[in-house]
């Protein structure tokens, strides 16, 4: 059974519903230590204090904020504790809001959160089932790790998680990221697109996708040293040649070998129609223009690559 990072309540209008946090994820990252070159010892990092000269207990250490060089304001678990805030004790709702109306780049850590006891059994119940009715997402605040925090309720299998989530000025603005004015795409390479993207459709996360492969390579470089053997090395790549890249012939490239690594024939992938304009009202007595012809670019007709196998799971 997890740990429990935290007990409270939730406080939802006058219902206060006792609850156990625990995390609602794992991590399986292969993990180092540091050690000396010379000969293998272990690096740790110890606990020093620069006064007295040496190495201190853990039952020695105290929290303090520095206010200046030589001016230290001493804050003790206690006064943590008796912060006169009401998320300090309970993960106060403080509103319901649609899903879509949440920006995802906000929304942090996950935790589930379990009824503390018979008595919570209830009004736990009643509020998962108001979340499943309601079809939003609850906003609440909280108070951990000695700080205030918004969060993001929601209902996963019958259990309520709490999402931790960044503070609106905590999220940077892209505008200093955005490319500058470049000529606007023209509609045969949004089609193709959009095609691309069709072809690359799944009902879910793919299988093979879900895959950590970064650690199965780390697995397996430490297995091969552990045995003596020489590691496997990464496949050599092409340097970029620095040319222009043909983005219509890319992308009906990429839509062949997207069809083909899924069994499909290599032909066309599915084109979207792109939404017409409303023709504008006629104006009196306008003068008719000669309308200019366009003419379609013709793309290359390629053979599809033959079909790779894919890489194991």
């Amino acid at each position: 059974m997890p740990h429990a990072v935290w007990s409270g309540a939730i406080s939802f209008g006058l219902v206060t519903i006792p609850i156990r946090v625990t995390a609602a994820t794992e991590d399986h990252s292969i993990r180092f230590h540091q050690y000396h070159l010379e000969d293998q010892g272990r690096i740790r990092t110890r606990k020093y204090c620069e006064i007295e000269e040496r190495e201190v207990s853990t039952a020695e250490i105290g929290k303090g904020f520095e206010m200046s060089k030589d001016t230290l304001v001493a804050i003790t678990d206690d006064d943590l504790a008796d912060l006169p805030l009401p998320t300090a004790k309970a993960i106060e709702i403080v509103s319901f809001v649609p899903y879509e109306s949440v920006d995802p780049i906000r929304i942090g850590q996950g935790y589930y959160l379990e009824p503390d006891g018979q008595v919570a059994n209830k009004p736990y119940t009643l509020l998962r089932k108001a979340l499943e009715r309601n079809a939003k997402a609850a906003v609440a605040k909280f108070a951990w790790h000695g700080r205030e925090r918004l969060g993001l309720l929601r209902v996963r299998e019958n259990a309520i998680v709490l999402h931790a989530m960044r503070w609106p000025d905590e999220i940077r603005s892209p505008k200093t990221l955005t490319p500058p004015a470049v000529e606007v795409p023209e509609e045969d390479e949004i089609e193709r697109a959009l095609a691309l993207m069709d072809a690359l459709s799944s009902d879910d996360i793919p299988a093979d996708a879900a895959v950590d492969r970064y650690t199965e390579a780390i697995s397996d470089l430490i297995t091969a040293k552990q045995k003596g053997k020489e590691p496997p090395h990464a496949a050599e790549e092409e340097a970029p040649t620095g040319a222009v890249v043909d983005l219509m012939a890319a992308l009906q490239e990429s839509v062949q070998k997207a069809k083909a690594s899924r069994g499909d024939s290599a032909g066309d992938a599915t084109v979207h129609p792109m939404p017409k304009k409303k023709a504008a009202a006629k104006k009196p007595a306008a003068k008719k223009t000669a309308a200019k012809k366009t003419t379609a670019k013709k793309t290359s007709s390629k053979k599809a690559p033959t079909k790779k196998p894919r890489r194991s799971a």
